[in-house]
């Protein structure tokens, strides 16, 4: 398998992934802005070109506000983490959603205590489905 495999195009980048914090958190913003929130440190062409690519993916909406375009998430922080998450099962765990939760418990990634908030949550869940 290459190591230089593509990313599945619902799974975000690193980059793609802070410059939607930046639009999750701050809201709607054009190229500038949106270089602002980050820090400054990306050249602006490197912004522009990555809300291309994520608008291509339809992570984000533009709108023109004269000469310039005001970028938007498209997508919800959450949908983006369900996305996320299915991948990594996927590619990590085999599709075993309990892998994933065993590797949190043997790394010590979780506590007992939001295991028991997890399962408190499972449980009402179940209990909302049976009635």
């Amino acid at each position: 398998m290459a190591t230089t495999a593509r990313r599945a195009d619902g799974v975000l980048t690193p980059l793609e992934l802070e410059i939607m914090q930046v639009l999750w958190d701050g809201g709607p913003g054009t190229v500038a802005a949106v270089q602002q929130k980050l820090g400054g440190d990306l050249a602006y062409t490197t912004v522009q070109t990555m809300l291309t690519v994520l608008l291509r993916k339809k992570k984000v909406r533009r709108t023109q506000a004269g000469r310039a375009f005001t970028y938007q998430a498209a997508v919800s922080r959450e949908g983006a983490t369900g996305t996320a998450l299915k991948d990594m099962v996927a590619r990590m765990f085999g599709g075993s959603s309990e892998a994933l939760l065993m590797a949190l418990i043997n790394t010590q990634q979780i506590t007992p205590e939001q295991i028991a908030r997890a399962s408190r949550l499972v449980a009402r869940d179940s209990d909302e489905d049976a009635g």
